[in-house]
C-alpha cells in the first residue's frame, strides 16, 4: 500500500483554471487533469526560472520528489499542446499560501491573505468578487506556512 501523499504548498489559485483549443466545443475533447502540485512546479521552474532545490523548497517536499513532480506536468502540458486536448487544472493535496480575488465587474485580479476576507474590490468598489481558493475547495481551511530560513 502506497504512503499517503504529503500536502505541498502552493503559493496562490491559479488565475485560470481551464483551458481548450478555440473552435472546438469541450463535449468533443478529451480532457487533462493537471494538479494544482503540477501546476505550481511549472510556475516555480518554467515561469519563475528557479532550480529544481530552490522550487521543492517552495513547495516543501524533496528535491528528488520535485523533479518527478514537474516531469509529469511537463509531459501533461505537451499533451495538452500537441493532442490539443481540454486541460483543468485541479486537484492534488495541497495547501494554499495566499488567496486571489476577481471582481466580476472589472475583471481585476487582487491579492489578499487567507484570513482576511474582502467584500468589494479595490479598483472599483464592486461587491461582485469571486474567490480563486473556492474554486479548489479551500478557503480558511489554508493557514500560511511560515518559510523555513
Amino acid at each position: 500500500m502506497p504512503r499517503p501523499e504529503k500536502e505541498r504548498r502552493v503559493l496562490q489559485p491559479p488565475v485560470i483554471h481551464d483551458f481548450k483549443p478555440t473552435g472546438i466545443p469541450k463535449r468533443f475533447l478529451e480532457s487533462l487533469e493537471l494538479s494544482l502540485d503540477e501546476y505550481e512546479a511549472i510556475r516555480l521552474t518554467d515561469y519563475l526560472g528557479l532550480d529544481h532545490g530552490q522550487a521543492a523548497e517552495e513547495m516543501a517536499i524533496s528535491r528528488p520528489t520535485f523533479t518527478r513532480l514537474v516531469e509529469k506536468a511537463r509531459q501533461k502540458m505537451a499533451v495538452f499542446l500537441v493532442e490539443g486536448v481540454h486541460l483543468k487544472i485541479e486537484g492534488g493535496t495541497i495547501h494554499f499560501q495566499e488567496n486571489l480575488m476577481r471582481c466580476q465587474d472589472c475583471r481585476k485580479v487582487f491579492e489578499i491573505s487567507l484570513t482576511s476576507g474582502v467584500e468589494k474590490c479595490p479598483s472599483c468598489g464592486s461587491t461582485k468578487v469571486v474567490d480563486l481558493a473556492a474554486h479548489f475547495g479551500h478557503g480558511n481551511c489554508c493557514e500560511p506556512v511560515e518559510k523555513p530560513q
